[in-house]
């Protein structure tokens, strides 16, 4: 049997169902192809979602009118703001979700989202008429044809399952691999290799002493990732509990290391450098006694708890060993292992900007096929290749988000101008413009945007119009109230900061450290009437004007420095030189933009081994 689609979506995982929801949400008829319709954006690590520079992308994703951040909420059992100790570009929102519930919520997404058809089979090749893709082929012999398709097959492609000296197939445990699909695109011309990840063992709570473990409670304030007022967090919160290793630990662990994947040459692709598995860090930091574990919940009302720090792939004996060493776990009973897998990923610079691949057109690649790590890394992916599929399918300019717009963009960029050599994570450092890309503004950059688009709904706009609305007249309040020292100072005093020794506007004051306005307006009353006067969202608008007025500064000379850059965005080079014949370029500059074939001069300023000479060659040649 055939059938016939604007697009098809290969993975229902979260690059998967965000692709295929944004995508329907624009008004292409739609097909996601899962192999279990009941794992649904399965949490296949930690049941987390967020963290450090991850929480920005969450952001970004709602803010774009994307789902990920609206089921974090309505699924949370703890919250918390990462980074409060830092400025507000370090700020990470990071929750804990109800596995089983964050799938039924995507779930209910998807089968009550318009345009938007399942199947539940495997995949097992493309369908192409020369270079464009027309549609999948799947086990169950059916053909669907489409104009576009997006892959998102995370650790599926010929993956194996690592525990011990035990072998697996399987994407994840208990789950088939896919064959094939690798095989078929290689021939296609497409560069792929192999990488490795892991996840920890889970633990039973019932065979636990939490008396002898650290509780790390969530907070309990108004931030949360979605901008829309009406989703809230309400499933009852729970707390994260933290434990330590010990030597004693690590000589239980280092008894099994002859029979380690990753010691004795069974595993030899790539693993991720900045969440090492255990073993590896009883080995790398062998001058270190103790490692720090976070024991965290799986759900509301589970007894499963996922124990962060404790990725292995060592031998089932050896891990539980090792655990029941740790006094809180000396009577332990685990669900699973922890394991590690190996699986296919293609190298990302064979990709354009809005994620459709260079060799073959109007096909899609979407999370960890490009090499990435994270859920997070992956929904934002998947997001702007449903979009860039709708347009391919019904027209108009490519949506690409710039590194000064979006940590979406500063993501994309990297993969598709320095390709990875590691699994890819999104990190505050890899953004030049963090002051810019902050947690809090996320809807004033990038909602006007998706409502552009046709993907974020008008009451998206109105909220945010009616934000900046509130934040500009608190501005400007602050830049006219004149505070008098004799009247402040005994305040001022109080809380332990410095007296005036002239008057000063309420905007100078409020750019002290440790003031701002809630704790002004204890004092000033006509500041309390006018915060009084915000009928909604009433926090979130009082901090993002304390931020603006705080680091003002900043973000201006930040602003300045991406302006400058992105006319360099704006210069157009793709194919418009034959880099072999330029020969006053590098050889490695050359080599390096022949292969790449930059969009812009400032992307090939990026492409490591061209050098600013090599920029100014180009420049030149262009007439600049």
């Amino acid at each position: 049997m055939t059938f016939n689609y604007d697009i098809i979506v290969v993975g229902a995982g979260h690059a998967g169902c965000e692709a295929a929801v944004a995508a329907a949400n624009l008004g292409s008829r739609t097909l996601l192809i899962t192999m279990d319709m009941n794992k649904i954006a399965q949490m296949s690590c930690n049941p987390a979602v967020g963290g450090i520079a991850k929480g920005q992308i969450v952001r970004e994703i709602d803010a774009l009118g994307g789902q990920t951040g609206i089921v974090s909420d309505k699924t949370a059992i703890q919250f918390r703001m990462l980074n409060r100790s830092k400025g507000p570009a370090m700020w990470s929102p990071r929750v804990q979700s109800d596995r089983m519930k964050f799938i039924g919520a995507w779930r209910d997404i998807i089968e009550n989202t318009p345009n938007l058809d399942m199947w539940q089979d495997m995949v097992t090749g493309l369908i192409c008429k020369g270079s464009t893709i027309s549609g999948v082929k799947t086990g169950m012999g059916v053909e669907f044809f489409s104009k576009a398709v997006i892959l998102t097959n995370g650790t599926f492609l010929n993956g194996l399952i690592h525990i011990g000296k035990v072998q697996i197939g399987g994407g994840r445990v208990s789950e088939p691999a896919s064959y094939g699909m690798t095989e078929q695109l290689r021939d296609m011309g497409f560069t792929t290799d192999r990488m490795k990840t892991g996840t920890p063992v889970r633990i039973d709570a019932r065979t636990v002493d939490f008396s002898l473990l650290e509780e790390q409670k969530g907070d309990v304030d108004f931030h949360k990732f979605s901008y829309l007022p009406d989703v809230q967090r309400t499933l009852k919160q729970k707390s994260c509990w933290i434990a330590y290793t010990s030597e004693d630990v690590h000589e239980a662990l280092r008894e099994g290391l002859n029979d380690s994947p990753l010691y004795n040459g069974q595993i030899q692709s790539i693993g991720p450098r900045y969440c090492p598995s255990i073993e590896t860090k009883i080995v790398t930091f062998s001058d270190k006694t103790s490692h720090q574990l976070f024991l965290e919940p799986e759900g509301e009302t589970t007894h499963e708890y996922y124990l962060n720090g404790f990725s292995s792939s060592l031998p089932l004996q050896t891990q539980l060993n090792a655990l029941q060493r740790i006094p809180a776990f000396r009577n332990v009973h685990i669900f699973r292992p922890g394991y590690a897998i190996e699986y296919d990923f293609f190298d990302p610079r064979q990709l354009h900007p809005t994620l459709e691949t260079k060799p073959v057109k109007n096909l899609f690649f979407a999370g960890q096929i490009n090499g990435t790590t994270g859920y997070e890394e992956a929904a934002g992916q998947g997001l702007i290749a449903g979009i860039n599929a709708h347009i391919n399918c019904q027209g108009g300019n490519p949506f690409i988000l710039r590194r000064d717009e979006a940590y979406i963009g500063v993501l994309i960029d990297d993969l598709i101008t320095k390709g990875v050599d590691e699994p890819y994570r999104m990190f505050t450092s890899r953004a030049e413009y963090r002051i810019l890309l902050r947690q809090d503004n996320a809807d004033e950059r990038l909602t006007k945007k998706a409502y552009e688009l046709g993907l974020a709904p008008r009451e998206r706009l109105e909220l945010l119009n009616r934000k900046e609305e509130k934040v500009a007249q608190i501005i400007d309040f602050t830049h006219h109230l004149s505070i008098k020292a004799d009247r402040i100072n005994p305040f001022l005093e109080h809380i332990g900061t410095a007296p005036l020794k002239h008057g000063v506007k309420l905007h100078d004051l409020l750019t002290r450290p440790h003031i701002d306005l809630s704790l002004m307006a204890q004092e000033i009353t006509p500041l309390k009437e006018l915060l009084e006067t915000i009928d909604e969202r009433k926090e979130e608008i009082t901090e993002s004007a304390d931020i603006q007025i705080k680091y003002n500064g900043y973000i201006k000379r930040e602003r300045m420095m991406a302006d400058k850059i992105t006319r360099l965005e704006d210069i157009r080079i793709k194919d418009k030189f034959n880099y072999n014949q330029i020969q006053s370029l590098s050889t490695e500059a050359r080599q390096k933009l022949t292969k790449i074939n930059p969009e812009t001069i400032a992307q090939a300023s990026r492409i490591p081994g061209v050098s600013p000479n090599d920029i100014s060659v180009l420049l030149v040649l262009l007439g600049r």
